[in-house]
């Protein structure tokens, strides 16, 4: 990354990617690297600081530069998926080791920590994450060694102040890890409210073009915690493959805008659906109504993001059938992407889910909203 852009802002920095220029070349997009093993050195040392792909790569690291600094972190790791970037956070915590995680939270990851972490030595406590007081009573003292927020939360977008966790968990020694994919580095830095590292679904927003799948995890500090993650990755194959890489980065040159946009587009359909007499509740932490709009306004800025949910007054088979008959809006998993998205969550998460039947879920793309809500709104006359 070059220096001249070093005061510059995130924005600035992002659009061009840190500023990378190819000192051969003199092209303005950095060349992509794809080899697995380097040149030695006559004496064998490797004084060009690359040895071998699975644990190192200049255009991943280019990467988790631009991360870094959009952040404010220390360092970045990037690696294979969203999941890769969670369980390497976990596995990489000091046994034994107790986790305070939200009640609701990104439903393949809860699994994970429902089904598999035990066998990992590692304890799981759910709690409503929205009370400051309840994931107080959940630390217990020695054993607990991360506190793992999600705000805003998928799919109910309920809120957790991160600044009065981060001075609990400072209280007792205990890391605090914040999901921040939904927020965004443009709308929240959970670092600069006191958490020690954040992780981002990079295949949602950071990418936005719903073409890679890929995680990261920002540090706050190059400290022995973020060097067990380090390992986690170097040994267990998690970085990200270096054509990702370079397509992430292409995704956070635009992420600036695309977020601002998505988040002015998800507050007009979320006004526009809040009176709407077919729904009976619009779940969007910038309504004033929301639970959590008060924090929510406090440590977001610029916008609330994309992602809101609706829930269907006639009930599940209504919601279902509302999601049938949209044309606009794509009927697919994931989130944060240039195209709007519509999906009927609980029927994804299935048995245990504490998602209502009769919600949908929005992503909100780059469409012209106004094409966003008349397709909705076409959809649910499939009711009348």
């Amino acid at each position: 990354m070059t220096d001249k852009l070093s005061a510059v802002h995130p924005a600035t920095f992002a659009a061009q990617a840190g500023g990378v220029i190819d000192a051969e070349t003199g092209a303005i997009v950095p060349p992509l690297h794809l080899a697995t093993t380097y040149l030695r050195d006559p004496d064998n040392a490797y004084s060009k600081g690359f040895v071998y792909g699975r644990p190192d790569n200049l255009t991943v690291r280019q990467a988790e530069a631009v991360l870094t600094r959009l952040e404010g972190g220390a360092a970045t790791l990037l690696t294979g998926s969203g999941m890769t970037a969670a369980t390497t956070a976990f596995l990489a915590l000091e046994r034994p080791a107790h986790i305070v995680a939200p009640e609701v939270m990104y439903w393949g990851l809860k699994l994970w920590l429902s089904e598999d972490a035990k066998a990992h030595g590692l304890d799981v406590s759910f709690v409503d994450a929205s009370s400051v007081d309840t994931i107080a009573a959940a630390i217990q003292p020695g054993r607990t060694k991360m506190i793992w927020l999600e705000t805003p939360s998928n799919p109910l977008w309920s809120v957790t102040d991160i600044a009065a966790v981060a001075t609990l968990a400072k209280q007792h020694g205990v890391i605090l890890a914040v999901d921040s994919t939904v927020a965004t580095p443009v709308l929240c830095q959970p670092l600069q409210l006191g958490a020690d590292v954040v992780m981002h679904a990079a295949t949602k927003y950071l990418n936005g073009h719903s073409d890679v799948v890929a995680g990261s995890l920002t540090f706050a500090r190059n400290d022995a915690y973020f060097e067990r993650c380090v390992r986690q990755r170097k040994m267990l194959g998690g970085i990200l493959g270096p054509f990702e890489a370079m397509l992430l980065m292409r995704g956070m040159r635009t992420l600036h805008v695309r977020v601002a946009h998505q988040s002015t587009a998800a507050m007009a359909v979320a006004k526009h659906f809040a009176a709407d007499p077919r729904i009976a509740d619009v779940l969007y932490p910038g309504l004033p109504t929301h639970p959590g709009h008060a924090i929510a306004a406090r440590q977001m800025q610029g916008g609330f993001s994309g992602m809101l949910s609706v829930r269907v007054k006639a009930g599940e088979a209504a919601a279902i059938r509302t999601a049938a008959h949209v044309k606009i809006w794509k009927r697919a998993t994931s989130l944060g992407g240039v195209e709007s998205l519509i999906e009927h969550r609980a029927s994804i998460e299935g048995a245990g889910s504490p998602c209502p039947t009769d919600l949908l879920r929005l992503s909100v793309g780059l469409e012209h909203v106004g094409d966003l809500i008349a397709d909705l709104e076409q959809a649910l006359g499939s009711n009348a």
